[in-house]
């Protein structure tokens, strides 16, 4: 009887699939043109559902055959329900049109429909549509990705790698080869200044991605952009309130592999005086052992608390959509560390080509990181002409780091058979915290039935650094061998440094645009300009604290450097010195542009002048010849755009402009400082550097998901800026970093930008070609005629500071709407670049070429609920240093391999994150 059964079953199936077919197709939006993922896709009264994929497209199997009824739905979407005659035979892919759902009335108030401004199809149709050339990341591709900052999201730009810091994040963005230092950052299109201490360039990791909108990356300048970018511009557009009633909630803990192997070292922060002794007593004040708490010296091993991430935004529009409200904020709580050894190298005499090792470094670093970020927005529109909003945005990192370091000195009386050294040992306390605050209130009206058109801002911007207690404490002694660390050590001088710095902005922004009929055609004529104060000053402060009894031993008279008694040699501190001065910057700045389109080509040109002065004054001037200076210029930069439709799904582009890189407030500043490794210098004599960039860009956009973006760009660079360690010619063979103006640079590349989706499957990739070259001059040792040691000057070229020749990004990704998956596996790949200009001929430090992979997987539940891992670094990828070329004297002291000697290898581990996350 069974087999009768299954006998029935088997030919009631087979002839139920010979009376069936598979129907295919894409829904796209009516009015856009766009495919529509994840909407949903039934067949009446038979069961048969899915939902389109990552391209639009869906497909449903085992349909029977015959007339059916196809019902289509998609949120704020009008459902379409077409009658189908099934027929096997016919299976043409079908193309579905969904409208948008009308709104209430407004009482005749229009306002454009507003498409999801973090949707992945609004990125691809914005950089279409866009003047300069920008690449895009929206904000569902950051909130599926791996990364939680935007310093690491930038990284899978096309063109673009990243600098990391000493935890292994990413940290600053280096555009087309082209350093941190000739980039600017802007939050909704207005520039904010830098917390850093000494430079213009914005910390990236300082912002949570999770705030963001999109992020856009510019390439090519318009007149109406500030100027002073030549690898390109960074805008950060945050969240913007939505047309319905939007909360995003998500919570999630994680921890770092490296606290799975190794303890994590910390310090107590509670007791640190944000205020140096000179501050909070007096300039006459001399200073005791009382006046520097003791915490940050009691060092401690433990396992660190889980990371913990959170954020939350609330969002929705009033009355009849005029007033838009958006609140979002993010906390971030996070631990993260790295090993590193460190070998110190030198050319210490003529008869060696390339540099001997003379110490080895074993550094570990633990850092915890709370990151907070807040955004929040209100606007209003009056009627269709008129509209204003305020936003606010607060960003604040906080890392408490410890480094401790064991140092071993091989350039005397080492024995690499008895293994004898001499030792020391430090270990560094530092508690880092950067703000960055802007508020800005803009206006956009029209008038003259829309032909003026007026947009103005008025803006307020802050950033601040703060180093307070900064500590470093040492022990020394001879190591005897390489199991004993501090057991023959005796205590070394310690020192505690204040250092604080603030920016404040004051800006305003005007442009008109006025459009006029000539012979037919539309053109704009625009004109406008910034001014723009910018305030700052900076706080340097160091006490030097040398133990009562030199003669104690780690072990024997102390267990612990609390119970050491200090005496300060500098008890008034040391305040006087080139980092305790107030800067100064006024930029003004000017334009005029045309836009306008013939056919099928648009052209958008035009003139921006900008005026600087800047300036600074030292506070305690030190013998400085120039205590007090200041550098007044005027650039005149034009520019022109072209692109050129080809059809509509593929566009021509080719575009020209002047930028220039102005000199960071450091820089200018006359005098020394002394830092850890090296002495660093100021150049008054630092003139701002100028770049004439061109462009050519072929774009394919076959739907509203996939593009081919192909280009090729070329950029001259006149008095371009970098640093260079120069030997000091009043004092021997001591030498000193400082920037300098170096002829003329070259920069030239080719850039491929592909995405592709394949239904519930997609394909990320980019990679760029870029090469450089600049010429600067490299001392070189010599025996001369006498037969003595001789330093002499050569030319060398070399490519830039930061550019690799190759940088690629590959991520492959997963999307089921109706099973609600989200996944994708992403890696990065940065090919070697200098990471250190040598003072000698052929003695750079280079970082060695390394592939990143991370991976994120997101599972949605009902009501709106859904699960997520994110997991970093997953190859454990080190940061490796090295000089070309080995020094045979190194043999059984450094690590030499293929032709090279390892300077620097760091080791940071994976990290892995845990979450859920809930939209309304």
């Amino acid at each position: 009887m069974n087999r009768l059964l299954q006998t029935v079953f088997f030919l009631f199936m087979g002839l139920t699939a010979a009376h069936a077919t598979t129907i295919k197709g894409r829904v796209y939006d009516r009015k856009t043109g766009e495919t529509l993922i994840g909407a949903t896709v039934q067949l009446d009264k038979t069961g048969l559902v899915t939902s389109t994929g990552l391209d639009g497209s869906f497909e449903l199997k085992h349909v029977p055959l015959g007339a059916q009824l196809l019902r289509v739905s998609y949120l704020r979407y009008k459902t379409v329900v077409m009658e189908l005659n099934i027929q096997k035979e016919d299976n043409d892919k079908l193309k579905i049109y969904l409208e948008e759902q009308n709104g209430k009335d407004l009482n005749e108030v229009v306002i454009q429909a507003k498409h999801d401004g973090s949707a992945e199809k609004t990125a691809r149709r914005l950089e279409q549509q866009s003047v300069p050339m920008v690449n895009m990341v929206s904000g569902k591709a950051m909130e599926i990705s791996p990364d939680l900052t935007v310093a690491n999201v930038i990284q899978r730009v096309s063109g673009v790698s990243i600098e990391r810091n000493s935890n292994g994040d990413g940290q600053y963005a280096i555009l087309r080869g082209m350093d941190k230092r000739y980039n600017y950052t802007l939050v909704n299109g207005v520039k904010i200044p830098s917390p850093d201490n000494k430079y213009r360039y914005v910390p990236l990791d300082i912002f949570p991605s999770e705030l963001l909108e999109r992020l856009e990356v510019y390439k090519t300048l318009t007149p109406n952009m500030e100027a002073d970018a030549v690898g390109g511009v960074v805008n950060m557009v945050m969240k913007d309130a939505p047309e319905r009633l939007q909360v995003n909630a998500n919570f999630a803990a994680g921890y770092s592999q490296m606290f799975l192997d190794r303890n994590f070292m910390s310090y107590d922060a509670s007791g640190i005086n944000y205020k140096s002794p000179y501050e909070i007593n007096g300039k006459n004040y001399n200073a005791t052992q009382n006046d520097f708490p003791k915490g940050v010296r009691d060092y401690k091993w433990k396992s660190p608390a889980p990371n913990l991430i959170g954020g939350l935004s609330v969002g929705q529009r009033f009355l009849n959509h005029k007033l838009g409200v958006i609140v979002a904020g993010s906390y971030q709580n996070t631990y993260r560390g790295s090993n590193s050894t460190f070998y110190n190298s030198a050319v210490v005499d003529a008869s060696n080509k390339y540099a001997r090792v003379t110490g080895l470094s074993e550094r570990q670093y633990s850092e915890q990181q709370k990151r907070y970020g807040l955004n929040a927005k209100v606007d209003y529109v009056f009627n269709q002409n008129h509209k204003i909003s305020l936003y606010n945005v607060y960003l604040n990192l906080v890392n408490q780091q410890v480094r401790d370091v064991l140092s071993t000195d091989f350039s005397s009386d080492y024995d690499p058979v008895k293994g004898n050294a001499q030792l020391s040992y430090t270990t560094r306390s530092r508690l880092t915290e950067q703000q960055i605050y802007n508020s800005t209130l803009h206006g956009d009206h029209k008038l003259l039935d829309g032909r003026l058109k007026i947009q103005w801002s008025g803006v307020y911007s802050s950033a601040k650094n703060d180093v307070p207690d900064n500590t470093i404490i040492g022990l020394s002694g001879e190591r005897v061998n390489f199991q004993d660390r501090r057991t023959v050590a005796k205590t070394n001088a310690s020192s505690s440094r204040w250092e604080r710095n603030t920016d404040e902005d004051k800006a305003a922004y005007l442009d008109v645009t006025y459009t006029a009929d000539i012979a037919g055609t539309k053109v704009d004529f625009s004109a406008g300009g910034l001014y723009r104060d910018k305030q700052r000053s900076s706080f340097y402060n160091n006490y030097t604290l040398t133990p009562v009894n030199t003669a104690a031993k780690y072990g024997v008279d102390f267990n612990n450097y609390t119970q050491i008694d200090f005496k300060v040699q500098n008890p008034t501190g040391g305040v006087s010195n080139p980092l305790t001065n107030n800067a100064s910057e006024q930029t003004s700045a000017v334009y005029g542009m045309f836009k306008f389109t013939v056919k099928d080509l648009q052209v958008v040109g035009g003139l921006r002048a900008e005026h600087t002065n800047q300036g600074y004054d030292l506070l305690f001037p030190a013998g400085e010849k120039f205590p007090k200076g200041s550098q007044v210029y005027t650039d005149y930069l034009p520019s022109l755009n072209l692109k050129y439709e080809l059809n509509k799904h593929q566009n021509l582009r080719a575009s020209y402009f002047r930028s220039l890189n102005r000199p960071g407030f450091y820089e200018i500043i006359p005098g020394k400082v002394v830092n850890e490794e090296y002495q660093e210098r100021g150049n008054p004599d630092l003139k701002r550097a100028l770049a004439d960039n061109l462009d050519i860009r072929y774009e394919l956009f076959p739907n509203a998901g996939d593009q081919l973006l192909v280009g090729a760009f070329y950029k001259k660079i006149k008095d371009p800026i970098e640093y260079i360690f120069k030997p000091d010619e009043t004092r021997g063979q001591d030498t000193y970093y400082s920037p300098g103006n170096f002829g003329v640079a070259r920069n030239y590349g080719l850039e491929i930008d592909y995405i592709k989706f394949i239904h519930k499957f997609g394909i990320k990739a980019n990679y760029t070609y870029t090469h450089s070259s600049i010429t600067t001059p490299k001392s070189k040792k010599i025996i001369d005629e006498n037969q003595m040691p001789k330093n002499i000057l050569v030319d060398q070229t070399r490519p830039l500071y930061g550019q690799s020749a190759h940088v690629a990004n590959l991520s492959f990704l997963y999307k089921s709407a109706k099973k609600k998956w989200d996944a994708q596996i992403a890696a990065s790949y940065t090919g070697p670049r200098i990471n250190t200009v040598s003072q000698f001929l052929d003695n750079d430090l280079w970082q060695e070429g390394f592939i990143q992979l991370d991976a994120s997987v997101e599972k949605g539940f009902k009501n709106g609920l859904s699960v997520f891992i994110k997991g970093g670094n997953l190859l454990n990828t080190p940061s490796r240093l090295f000089i070309k070329g080995i020094n045979p004297t190194d043999a059984g002291i450094a690590r030499q391999e293929e032709g090279r000697t390892i300077i620097r290898d760091d080791q940071y581990k994976q990290t892995y994150l845990l979450g859920i996350r809930y939209k309304l």
